[in-house]
C-alpha cells in the first residue's frame, strides 16, 4: 500500500500529472454543461417527464453494466487512447444535439440515443482515467492524485452549470452545444503526446464478460478493505445517491425560494461548493490519511448532513448542510476510492476501479426509487431523511462489526 502524501498538493508537482489535472477538469465542466444545455433542449421540445427520467437512468446504468468490462480494457489497452475515445463519445453527443436541434429534426428517439451515448462515454472513460493516475504518480503522491482527481470532478459540477448558463444565454442553446464541444479538444490533443509509463501488457488482451468478474471477485475477496470501502459506496448511492438533486426545485418551494432565481441557484451549487472546498483543504494541509474507520464515520457524519438538510425549514440552515454534505460527500467518497486503488492487485486494477465505479456510480441509477418514488408516497422531506437514516443505521452497523 503506498505511503500518504507528505506535502500538500504534491501530486501537482509532477508536470505530466499537473497538465493532466487541467485538461481533465474542462472535459469534466464540458460534460456538466452539456447537462445543462441538452436538459434545457429537451425541455423546450418535448416537455417530457418520462424523457427526462431516462436521462438520468442513461446516465447512470452504463456505469452498472459496462464498468468491469471497460475496467477490463484500462487493464489491457493504454489509458490514454482509451480517454480520447471516450472524449471523442461526447464530443459526437454535443455535435449531434446542435446539428438536430439547428436544423429541427430532433425527435425523441434521438434524444434517447444521444443520452446514452452520453453515457457510455462516461464509463469509457472512468476507469482508463483512473488508471492513468498509476501511470503517472506514484509513490508517496498517489493519495494525492486520486483525491485532487476526484476534487476536479466537483469543480467542473461546481462551474459547469455557471458557464453552462452563459454559454447559454450567449450562443443559444444549439451554437452553445456545439460550442461546447470544443472544449473537449484540448484533452484530447494533449493526451495524444502526453508521456506514460508503459507498462507490461498481457498476452492475451480479450476482455471476457463473465471470467472477468470472476477473476475480480477471486481477486479481491479476501481484501477487507476494497469490499467494505465498495459495500459503503454501494449502499450511499442505491439509498441516497443524488436523487435529492432532482427534487431541489420542491425544497427551494418549501424553504420560500420558488422563483429560481440565485436563491434556487444556490441550493444546488452548494453541495459543490463543500466539495470542492473539502478537496482544497484537506489536500493543502494534509487532513485525513486514508483509513477505512475513517471513510465509514465520514460517511456517517453525511447521512447526519443530509438528514438534517430534509427537515430544514431555515433557508441558510438548509444551504450550510448541503455545504457540509458535499464537504463530507467528497472526503469520503475519495478516501474510499483511494484506498480500493492503492490496495487493488496491479494485474486487476482496472476492473477493480470498474468494479467501485458499477458500485460508486451505477447503483445511482435506483436512487430515484428510494428518494423520488417514496417521496411521491410521504413527501420529499420525510423520503430523504428516512433514506439517510437508514443509510446511517447500515453504515454504523459497518463501523461496530469492523476490527479496530
Amino acid at each position: 500500500m503506498a505511503t500518504a502524501p507528505s506535502q500538500s498538493f504534491g501530486a501537482l508537482r509532477h508536470p505530466v500529472f499537473r497538465g493532466y489535472f487541467l485538461v481533465a477538469a474542462a472535459a469534466m465542466m464540458a460534460d456538466s454543461i452539456e447537462h445543462v444545455i441538452s436538459y434545457w433542449i429537451m425541455f423546450q421540445k418535448f416537455q417530457s417527464p418520462a424523457l427526462a427520467g431516462f436521462a438520468v437512468i442513461s446516465h447512470w446504468l452504463p456505469f452498472l453494466l459496462f464498468s468491469l468490462w471497460s475496467g477490463g480494457l484500462a487493464d489491457r489497452y493504454d489509458p490514454r487512447r482509451l480517454i480520447q475515445i471516450g472524449m471523442a463519445f461526447f464530443m459526437a453527443a454535443s455535435i449531434g444535439w446542435g446539428v438536430l436541434f439547428l436544423t429541427d429534426s430532433l425527435e425523441m428517439w434521438h434524444a434517447a440515443a444521444l443520452l446514452v451515448l452520453h453515457g457510455c462515454a462516461g464509463v469509457l472513460w472512468s476507469p482508463a482515467a483512473q488508471i492513468f493516475i498509476h501511470d503517472i504518480v506514484e509513490g508517496e503522491h498517489l493519495h494525492s492524485a486520486i483525491r485532487l482527481t476526484a476534487t476536479a470532478r466537483w469543480l467542473g459540477l461546481l462551474f459547469g452549470p455557471a458557464v453552462g448558463g452563459v454559454i447559454l444565454l450567449a450562443f443559444g442553446p444549439a451554437w452553445g452545444i456545439l460550442f461546447n464541444a470544443l472544449i473537449y479538444i484540448p484533452v484530447i490533443v494533449w493526451l495524444a503526446r502526453a508521456p506514460w509509463k508503459r507498462r507490461e501488457m498481457p498476452a492475451d488482451r480479450k476482455v471476457r464478460a463473465i471470467a472477468d468478474v470472476v477473476a475480480t471477485w477471486r481477486a479481491v475477496a479476501g481484501n477487507r478493505v476494497i469490499t467494505s470501502m465498495v459495500v459503503l459506496v454501494g449502499c450511499a448511492s442505491l439509498i441516497v445517491g443524488n436523487a435529492y438533486q432532482a427534487q431541489m426545485p420542491e425544497f427551494a418551494h418549501d424553504l420560500g425560494h420558488a422563483d429560481g432565481g440565485i436563491t434556487y441557484s444556490a441550493l444546488l451549487g452548494a453541495d459543490a461548493a463543500g466539495a470542492l472546498a473539502a478537496g482544497l483543504i484537506l489536500e493543502g494541509r494534509g487532513l485525513l490519511p486514508p483509513n477505512p474507520r475513517t471513510a465509514l464515520v465520514l460517511a456517517i457524519l453525511w447521512c447526519v448532513a443530509i438528514g438534517a438538510f430534509a427537515l430544514a425549514s431555515s433557508y441558510p440552515l438548509a444551504l450550510a448542510l448541503l455545504f457540509a454534505a458535499g464537504f463530507l460527500e467528497l472526503a469520503f467518497f475519495a478516501m474510499a476510492q483511494t484506498l480500493v486503488q492503492v490496495n487493488a492487485p496491479a494485474q486487476v486494477r482496472g476492473r477493480v476501479i470498474g468494479l467501485f465505479a458499477m458500485s460508486a456510480l451505477g447503483l445511482r441509477a435506483f436512487s430515484g426509487l428510494t428518494v423520488g418514488l417514496g417521496g411521491s408516497v410521504i413527501g420529499i422531506h420525510w423520503s430523504l431523511a428516512i433514506s439517510a437514516a437508514v443509510l446511517f443505521a447500515i453504515t454504523a452497523l459497518f463501523l461496530a462489526l469492523r476490527p479496530s
